[in-house]
């Protein structure tokens, strides 16, 4: 074959999981704007339980086979306990870096945001790849 990999993006939610793993996908992005609107706006609770059902998707869709990305609406702020998340592979999160590169570069912009994933790593479970 070509070696295309098929992602698509999903709820953490066992059901989108599985039909992803049916459909043929090798790759998910499991969608984490719920969980950053929670952060941003104080909803702790929340920012809480959207997290944990994070945790729980990246668990199901690692034994599922699946190779698990995040993303949507990630910010300095919020990334530290995604990037954290064992099974995570990959982020995707270039809208918020490229907004605030405007206000800070693009080199020190990234190397922050690198800086603030690689440490969630380090303090759970150990360095991010790149």
């Amino acid at each position: 074959g070509a070696g295309i990999r098929v992602s698509l993006f999903v709820e953490a939610h066992p059901v989108q999981l599985a039909v992803a793993r049916a459909l043929g996908a090798q790759v998910v992005e499991l969608h984490t704007g719920s969980y950053c609107e929670a952060a941003i706006h104080g909803r702790t609770s929340d920012r809480d339980q959207l997290l944990k059902r994070l945790l729980a998707g990246a668990r199901e869709a690692s034994r599922l086979g699946l190779e698990v990305h995040a993303g949507h609406g990630l910010t300095f702020d919020t990334v530290g306990p995604v990037a954290a998340l064992p099974e995570l592979v990959e982020l995707n999160i270039g809208h918020f870096l490229v907004g605030e590169a405007i206000f800070g570069g693009l080199d020190s912009t990234i190397r922050r945001m690198r800086a603030l994933m690689d440490q969630a790593r380090v303090n759970a479970s150990g360095p991010l790849t790149a």
